[in-house]
């Protein structure tokens, strides 16, 4: 098997030009067979398999720098670099990350795993290799679904100033996550059948070489002229009037034509745009059928495509779903909007049957949240569905646009919390920090599915920036219950005791719970509060618990600093209650990648590590309250 040859970086150029082909069926293979069991990004990474071929044939590892945007579609180049044998723990904790990271190897250039990013990195290097007088080649690649973020037009503009070599390799699916939308999608679609010009550029050049004496400068004239077949042919030529040199479109999956351009490239002086045009889900039916599905996907049967194991309950992306479309059946002026995320976060049924009242901005969180602003102005009721960790990208907007004016925005944070095997860069650990600070926002997260469903219908009630927070997986049904009505800044008691009380934040009732059951069972009495507003705090209830309580402990699957648990902690402070407070939380650092029942015994949020600091800490509290009291 060729793959055996592959044991480190570069071990690709030993191969000879024919085996290349034979590489490909079995990389693809191999990523069949592994992220069937494992679960991670199949489609994406099935279409870059000749490409990456390419690029290790022709560029040198590690001291050539290749950045890959967002990075889901790294696997072959892990491969590639010796690390075959890290699949069999492709994100799991401890195991190898399904993105570039840095500390994991010297040939990943750059850690990734948000989009749009990779040009502005890549440029970066460029500049810093010839600050310091390296030389070294820098390759930056990026998907056109990356290329619907601002971000990436910023760096390209700045990336026209310089007069040294950098390569962008546009890598060409028509997808992002879902199917692209708006102006660049429209344009790339135009390059990408612009046959006319691809076959009149070869006629005409060839036509010119036959002119003796005087036809191989007319060519070369025609090179130089600012006004080329090419600016004459396809409409808008943007790369080129910025002053990057484009090249393509090439076919993706022919490795010799791929290392050709890659060569040709790398003789540019300046940045070079190749444009290549690759098939997400390459080589496996059922991905090329379904190539979103496959996006991110869990283990599932190679023969039938089909997840293994069936889905028992709805996630609480599933009832977020239903409500919205409920909501909107009835309130014609709800509106919604997604960042290239509409089957993700849920939106997909509600784009089905209200498509007018549906927006797909791209990959464009900032945008998304001014755009939100502007419908809110103008007298609609925009909900905008985001992951959390990706929200993060709109901070500005969300204070000068939103927040500034009070406008009723209603932003559906998804992933909220640990979310596991994608590690760092996705955690949704940071949320309501960022957002608590935000003046003018309310901040709810619900306890269980019941709760999702009042809280997001009183969210689109609500007159001014409202938050609602709920994590990824199985949507928590238990304790129907207790369903008491939403009221603005007001908790919700579960049980009323003494002693102890817990304030639980959002989702991680459930192991709170399971906390206050051993709690009991060691023989202590504990209430449990469901705290429902993270802003405002229900400082009324604080204010009763201090009564009758020697500890507060509060729980929240976010990090401590500017956290649910600190906003309580200074309350107590500031009010000089007579109670002690244990705040649980998140530590103040990065979570790797691993499923979320190990990170939390990890980082431990699991119910018998928060029972052993919970009775430690109120045995030190009562014992400090007895010596006050001698």
């Amino acid at each position: 098997m060729l793959l055996d040859r592959i044991e480190r970086e570069n071990d690709v150029k030993k191969l000879r030009a024919e085996e290349l082909e034979e590489l490909a069926a079995e990389i693809r293979q191999f990523l069949i067979e592994k992220i069937s069991m494992t679960g991670g990004h199949l489609a994406s990474n099935l279409g870059v398999v000749e490409l990456t071929i390419a690029m290790h044939r022709v560029f040198q590892l590690p001291e050539d720098k290749m950045i890959w945007d967002v990075g889901h579609q790294s696997y072959t180049h892990k491969i590639l670099t010796g690390r075959r044998a890290g699949f069999d723990d492709l994100r799991k904790y401890g195991g190898m990350s399904g993105f570039p990271k840095r500390k994991e190897s010297a040939c990943d250039a750059f850690d990734t795993g948000h989009s749009s990013t990779s040009i502005s990195a890549g440029l970066g290097y460029v500049q810093a290799r010839d600050l310091l007088g390296q030389d070294y080649s820098v390759l930056s690649v990026i998907g056109d679904g990356a290329m619907t973020g601002g971000m990436a037009y910023e760096a390209l503009n700045n990336a026209a100033r310089i007069k040294t070599n950098f390569i962008i390799i546009l890598n060409d699916n028509e997808m992002s996550i879902s199917e692209n939308v708006g102006g660049m999608s429209d344009y790339l679609a135009r390059l990408r059948t612009a046959d006319i010009y691809t076959g009149l550029k070869k006629g005409v050049t060839n036509t010119l070489h036959r002119i003796p004496v005087a036809g191989d400068s007319i060519i070369e004239q025609i090179r130089r002229t600012k006004n080329s077949i090419k600016q004459l042919v396809v409409p808008g030529m943007l790369f080129e009037d910025m002053g990057i040199t484009y090249l393509g479109p090439i076919p993706g999956h022919d490795i010799a034509m791929l290392c050709r351009a890659l060569r040709e490239a790398k003789k540019v002086e300046g940045p070079v745009l190749l444009h290549v045009l690759t098939q997400k889900g390459k080589g496996y039916e059922p991905a090329e059928q379904e190539p979103a599905r496959f996006h991110g996907t869990g283990p599932f049967d190679i023969e039938t495509g089909k997840p293994v194991g069936t889905k028992k309950k709805d996630t609480y992306t599933d009832v977020f779903s239903k409500v919205i479309c409920d909501i909107g059946k009835r309130n014609p002026r709800v509106a919604v909007i997604t960042a290239a995320m509409a089957d993700g976060t849920g939106l997909s049924e509600f784009q089905r049957r209200f498509p007018k009242r549906f927006f797909d901005v791209g990959i464009a969180e900032g945008h998304a949240v001014t755009f939100a602003a502007g419908l809110a102005a103008g007298g609609m009721k925009p909900v905008f569905a985001v992951y959390s960790s990706f929200l993060q990208r709109g901070y500005d907007q969300i204070i000068h646009d939103v927040g500034l004016q009070n406008l009723p925005v209603v932003f559906a944070v998804d992933r909220a919390g640990l979310v596991g095997s994608d590690g760092e860069t996705h955690q949704g650990i940071f949320d309501l920090s960022y957002l608590g600070s935000i003046p003018n926002m309310t901040v709810m997260s619900p306890k269980n599915r019941w709760e999702l469903a009042d809280m997001l219908r009183f969210a689109v009630d609500y007159e001014g920036p409202i938050a609602l927070r709920y994590p990824r997986g199985t949507a928590y049904d238990g304790c129907e219950e207790f369903r008491s009505p939403i009221r603005y800044g007001k908790s919700e008691v579960i049980y009323e005791e003494e002693s102890i009380a817990i304030v639980s934040v959002g989702h991680m009732f459930e192991e709170a719970l399971k906390t206050r059951r051993l709690i009991k069972e060691t023989g202590y009495n504990c209430s449990l509060v469901n705290a429902r507003f993270v802003k405002p705090i229900d400082s009324e209830m604080i204010e009763e618990l201090a009564k009758r309580h020697s500890l507060i402990v509060t729980i929240e699957e976010n990090v401590l600093c500017g956290g649910f648990g600190e906003q309580v902690t200074e309350y107590v402070s500031a009010q000089g209650l007579p109670v002690k407070v244990l705040n649980l939380a998140l530590p103040d650092d990065y979570i790797e990648h691993g499923s979320v029942d190990v990170l939390r015994r990890e980082v431990l949020l699991d119910a018998p590590s928060m029972m052993k600091r919970i009775v430690t800490a109120y045995i030190l509290a009562c014992s400090k309250r007895a010596e006050k009291d001698i």
